[in-house]
């Protein structure tokens, strides 16, 4: 099957699923594809997905990019929910270390390159580790920016070059909190205290009321997305 016939099939798939509920598209996920992984960052909408597949598919990898920039809230979620699930977080890490990075790019990259400090210690890695996958899961949803309001909730992944699939595409924020409140799954404490979106900690920042919901990510620049969706 060339791409062109495996992207018509898995956009027909997409059309098919789209009234699915999230369980209904990570059941589909699994079983079709059982080399699959799930992309976890602790916040909101992933700890949901993480409850989710361990009642569905407790044994798919889940595997996070420590990019060695996030809160200490962010890895006291994943040790939180380590214990809670009784699972282990598959680790990514960059090739570089920030000091070399820093020896390299100069200090505080991510303040005079943004894409690119994104570019060494995301992509890259993400890169390397979807290479052993035939497909990913995802936590985005489309009203979180204009970027992702087009998300398939299952689509071919180009930039990638594999199956990618969202299971909470059309969920509301409302949706994701309804379901963390209801089913009392553990989740990132920064959220408590106005950070709806938590990336790295040194471009993240507090969300105030009134604000976009990720009006708090690389504040003061253009950048809205750091290169894993598109």
């Amino acid at each position: 099957m060339n791409l062109f016939e495996k992207e018509a099939l898995i956009t027909k798939q997409a059309e098919e699923l789209e009234s699915a509920t999230p369980q209904e598209i990570l059941k589909y996920a699994v079983e079709t594809f059982p080399n699959i992984t799930f992309a976890c960052s602790f916040g909101a909408e992933d700890v949901v997905l993480v409850d989710m597949l361990q009642k569905i598919s407790p044994k798919t990898d889940i595997f996070y990019l420590d990019t060695d920039f996030h809160f200490k809230e962010t890895y006291e979620t994943r040790d939180k929910m380590a214990e809670i699930y009784g699972l282990e977080f598959v680790e990514v890490k960059p090739a570089i270390t920030p000091e070399e990075q820093a020896a390299q790019y100069g200090e505080e990259l991510w303040k005079s390159n943004a894409n690119e400090c994104c570019n060494i210690r995301k992509v890259q890695p993400l890169t390397q580790i979807l290479s052993k996958y035939e497909a990913w899961i995802t936590g985005i949803r489309r009203d979180q920016a204009p970027t992702r309001a087009n998300a398939k909730k299952i689509e071919y992944d180009t930039k990638f070059g594999l199956v990618k699939f969202n299971p909470i595409a059309d969920w509301t924020t409302e949706d994701v909190w309804n379901y963390i409140r209801e089913n009392n799954v553990y989740y990132n404490p920064l959220h408590d205290n106005n950070y709806p979106s938590i990336g790295c900690e040194y471009c993240t920042r507090q969300v105030m009321p009134g604000e976009d919901p990720r009006a708090g990510r690389w504040a003061g620049q253009e950048k809205t997305e750091c290169g894993l969706h598109k």
